[in-house]
């Protein structure tokens, strides 16, 4: 089975309840819409976690992206013990201020091998990913597709334009679904429009992590 899933923000106990509740098998496949990091106490467990399973797949989220630029200016400043420029200071403050302040304190306290792995999988997390379950065609994206054409190929976006929310009624592909995370939905469920579905429900503020099974279109919330 595939599954595909939304805004975990650091809760490593939720990320654990939900694998539960889908039942994941070695054989099924995760895709994880950022995002991950940021917020939540546990990022770092939840993204270890993660990088150790051949079958969960990351979608970089806007928080994911961030993260991964300040841990790696973060971190080339403990390998040669120099001090921030105030431009990258200031920048991480506000990162810091803005849920990254978990995900730093976090990486500190990892040693050096494990910090460089946290790196290299962050790194790692695509910008979109193309899905096929039963017969039917997805795109993943964190929010949307900015300015979307149907004659740009995805490559060609800019990391950016896939930060950006879909807007309600927007049309995107004829023969393919969006799916998208980034702004909670207002039902605090998964929503299902003319060829997007969206799937963050709010963990953040108080709502469940959905997850949706592209197979059967079964819906999970933990």
């Amino acid at each position: 089975m595939t599954y595909v899933t939304a805004g975990i923000y650091g809760d490593f106990d939720r990320y654990n309840r939900l694998l539960r509740a889908i039942n994941l098998k070695d054989t099924d496949t995760l895709y994880v819409i950022g995002d991950v990091a940021d917020y939540g106490e546990q990022g770092m467990e939840v993204l270890t976690d993660m990088s150790m399973r051949a079958n969960i797949y990351p979608v970089a989220g806007e928080h994911d992206f961030l993260a991964l630029r300040m841990l790696s200016g973060f971190d080339k400043m403990l390998k040669e013990g120099s001090s921030p420029t105030p431009e990258f200071a200031a920048e991480m403050m506000a990162w810091a201020n803005d849920g990254g302040k978990p995900t730093l304190d976090g990486f500190r306290a990892l040693d050096a091998d494990m910090r460089e792995g946290v790196l290299d999988y962050l790194s790692e997390f695509a910008l979109y990913e193309e899905v096929e379950a039963k017969g039917k065609e997805y795109v993943l994206t964190y929010a949307g597709i900015a300015d979307f054409d149907p004659d740009t190929a995805l490559e060609d976006y800019q990391p950016e334009d896939f930060f950006v929310p879909a807007k309600a009624g927007e049309r995107f592909f004829e023969d393919r679904v969006l799916i998208v995370g980034g702004t909670p939905t207002d039902s605090g469920k998964i929503e299902k429009e003319d060829g997007v579905i969206r799937l963050d429900c709010g963990a953040l503020q108080g709502g469940a992590l959905g997850c949706l099974c592209l197979e059967s279109g079964e819906e999970f919330y933990v």
